[in-house]
């Protein structure tokens, strides 16, 4: 019997390691993992800079827009704000003397996108780096784990060891973490690798006294790593400093000096440590810089408050570890925690959850004592060391992340994991603590099964809410690509998982107008008003009122659309945007002159408007001011270059004033910003087939077809070709 049974041991814990890898692949390739702009991985941030290292610099292979350059301060985010998103995409990048640079850390693209690139002749998808330094963060905690077990917990069951496991890698944040797959993602998961093999490492010192420096120095090597990915881990190097001070304070014959030892801790770590600020010097001219101050979306704290400040902590500490998510009565069950107020400077709050209240295995934490409790001395010193040096990781990374001035749960993965192992110890020591009172030991490991249990699941079920979250922002890009029917989909999905989620019903209604199913979007905006607007109740009334506007347009109701957007101007009549929409609301209800009187007026508040020229433009188009329209449409594009919609408009102007050439020019270049802008391609297909063209002008009416099917200019446009869709 027991041949058989010791082969199915190491299986099981095997199956159990197996099981985590493999959740953690799943939760990567879902929907998160699409969230790009562009399904080249080699445009990803992290492969932009190993492009531009292969070509000999240290920014990004990314050119800069020379609209950006030209920017008055090109951190202002109102300003940035057309660079930052599609087409360009340079969203939370840093500029800085010309060139383009990435402030997430360095360490993933030395250790993995590089030498992949070079290894295969391809880039490395963001999502399959996330997952993969996932991967590798867990296994070494979980050989850690097991080497303790066997050295120092061998009379612990193997069922126990397999659930230990299964904790060690869904219990910690990570399957969170993992439902985003952006550049953010790949620092934490690259930093939690890198900290968990410093951390076995460490062991690897404490557990081997005679090849002590070795370890230390490959523990050092792996932290400045870590730090390397994610800065704010540098004060848990102090993890290094365990050995050192058990080793100052005496330990076996053949261990090495303790300067030895104090060199092997912190040679490694000061080179790399020098190594980031040399590479930041030449970026940035700064040592100590990583690009933060230069991120293009800084504009709105750039100044007012400071990033790191003790101010925040408490409002942190709180919100990562006492605010418990909410409750709901319906998959996934939980919902965003109730932050609070938030403290002044703060930035934002993006689903945290409180570890206390949400992942209670946590609180097991505290019997991690009990672990070293009747060791002989030597064990006492390497258990306890490791639980010191995990105890530090934790607080370290707490700490810092606590005085952040942005809350988010993925920053949790910096603390998280070591309290998870810390727990996992405290289980092995109620284990062996209790051994031969079989009584006992059963009603702890219901205790402690029902907790582990609990907070596995948990994790599992906040990484489904994230996916809500995650398909309405795929909806949204898919809006912005003219993907119409990707986003409906999208929208669909978010209010299976979410019925009330009054944002998925007004996006939907807005995804369904776009997708010329209008009829179909009355209900979900009527919906969405039902349940607060397009904010679920919250925010400033004026937002709410320009939203109800948005959605009444949408709809064709203008008399209620213009009554929404003029409450908005009446509370805040600097509101730009409000005052554009009650223009166009304005137009569409046959009342021109009244919009193209609310477009001057906004050119007046705000001279330096695109949208404001553009709209114009087309106002005037349709009381026949050709020529006047032509201008604003050109004014635009010296405001906003690489502006598709007022390239398309342009281009009508000018096909309806019969100089087809140069209308072909702007459709074109609309067609390049927007590949997926229907009425483009469609009014493309009409100047080709008015020059003769028939071949390309079918083929461009096509395009817009396969875009938009059954969209009427290209299927009319292809019926007088006499070609088929």
């Amino acid at each position: 019997m027991g041949g058989p049974l010791s082969a199915l041991r190491p299986a099981l814990l095997a199956g159990a390691a197996a099981v985590v890898v493999a959740a953690m692949a799943a939760i990567a390739g879902s929907v998160g993992s699409r969230l790009v702009w562009s399904a080249d991985p080699a445009d990803a941030p992290y492969n932009l800079l190993v492009r531009g290292f292969r070509e000999g610099r240290l920014s990004l292979a990314r050119e800069v827009p020379p609209g950006l350059a030209g920017l008055a301060d090109p951190y202002d985010p109102a300003a940035n704000e057309r660079y930052r998103e599609y087409p360009y995409n340079l969203h939370d990048l840093s500029y800085y003397r010309g060139r383009l640079h990435l402030y997430f850390g360095v360490t993933p693209a030395l250790v993995l996108f590089w030498p992949w690139a070079a290894a295969t002749g391809r880039y490395l998808p963001q999502a399959a780096a996330t997952a993969g330094f996932c991967a590798a963060g867990f296994l070494a905690t979980a050989a850690l784990l097991l080497s303790l077990r066997r050295r120092f917990f061998p009379g612990t069951g193997t069922g126990v060891a397999a659930a230990c496991l299964l904790a060690l890698g869904l219990a910690n944040g990570i399957p969170v973490l993992l439902q985003w797959s952006n550049a953010y993602e790949v620092a934490v998961a690259c930093g939690y690798a890198m900290a968990m093999l410093s951390l076995a490492c460490v062991h690897g010192a404490l557990a081997r006294p005679s090849r002590a420096g070795a370890w230390l120095a490959a523990a050092s090597i792996l932290y400045g790593l870590a730090v390397g990915a994610r800065p704010s881990l540098l004060f848990g190097a102090a993890i290094l400093a365990v050995p050192v001070a058990l080793g100052w304070g005496g330990g076996p014959g053949r261990a090495p000096r303790p300067a030895t030892l104090l060199l092997c801790a912190a040679g490694p770590l000061f080179l790399i440590l020098c190594g980031l600020m040399a590479y930041n010097a030449l970026r940035f001219g700064n040592p100590l810089e990583f690009g933060q101050h230069y991120q293009l979306l800084v504009g709105s704290y750039r100044g007012a408050a400071p990033t790191f400040s003790p101010r925040y902590l408490g409002f942190n500490l709180r919100a990562y570890f006492l605010e418990p998510m909410r409750i709901i009565g319906r998959f996934p069950f939980v919902a965003d925690a109730a932050a609070g107020p938030i403290p002044a400077g703060h930035g934002a709050v993006e689903s945290p959850f409180g570890i206390l209240a949400d992942v209670p295995l946590a609180w097991l934490a505290l019997a991690a004592p009990l672990a070293c409790a009747r060791r002989d001395s030597g064990d006492r010193r390497a258990l306890g060391g490791l639980i010191a040096a995990a105890g530090l990781l934790f607080a370290a990374g707490a700490l810092t992340v606590g005085c952040y001035w942005w809350t988010s749960a993925r920053y949790e993965v910096d603390f998280l994991p070591a309290l998870v192992l810390l727990a996992l110890l405290g289980i092995l020591g109620l284990e062996r603590a209790l051994a031969g009172r079989r009584g006992s030991l059963w009603a702890a490991r219901c205790a402690w099964g029902t907790l582990l249990a609990l907070s596995v699941a948990f994790n599992l079920l906040a990484s489904f809410e994230q996916r809500a979250r995650q398909y309405s922002n795929h909806g949204e890009m898919m809006l912005t690509l003219g993907r119409f029917p990707e986003a409906v989909a999208d929208f669909t999905e978010v209010l299976r998982i979410d019925p009330d989620a009054a944002d998925a019903e007004r996006s939907l209604g807005f995804a369904l107008v776009a997708a010329g199913r209008q009829p179909d979007a009355a209900a979900h905006f009527d919906r969405a008003l039902r349940l607060g607007g397009g904010r679920g109740g919250r925010g400033p009334s004026v937002l709410h009122s320009f939203e109800d506007g948005e959605m009444m347009l949408s709809a064709g109701r203008y008399p209620e659309a213009i009554a929404a957007f003029g409450e908005a101007l009446r509370l805040n009549p600097g509101y730009l945007e409000a005052r554009l929409e009650l223009a166009d609301a304005h137009d569409r209800a046959g009342r021109t002159g009244e919009a193209i009187a609310d477009l001057r007026e906004a050119l007046r508040r705000e001279p330096g408007s695109a949208d404001a020229e553009n709209l114009l433009g087309l106002c005037l188009g349709r009381t026949g001011a050709r020529d006047e329209a032509i201008s604003h449409f050109g004014r635009a594009l010296e405001l906003r270059p690489g502006f598709a919609d007022a390239e398309n408009n342009l281009g009508f102007a000018l096909a309806a004033a019969g100089r087809y050439a140069a209308a072909e020019g702007h459709f074109r270049r609309a067609t390049g910003l927007r590949p997926g802008f229907v009425e483009a391609w469609a009014n493309l297909g009409f100047v080709l087939a008015a020059t003769g063209r028939r071949g390309e002008a079918i083929e461009a009416y096509r395009r817009a077809v396969a875009i938009t099917p059954g969209y009427a200019a290209a299927a009319d446009g292809l019926k007088r070709l006499g070609a088929a869709p």
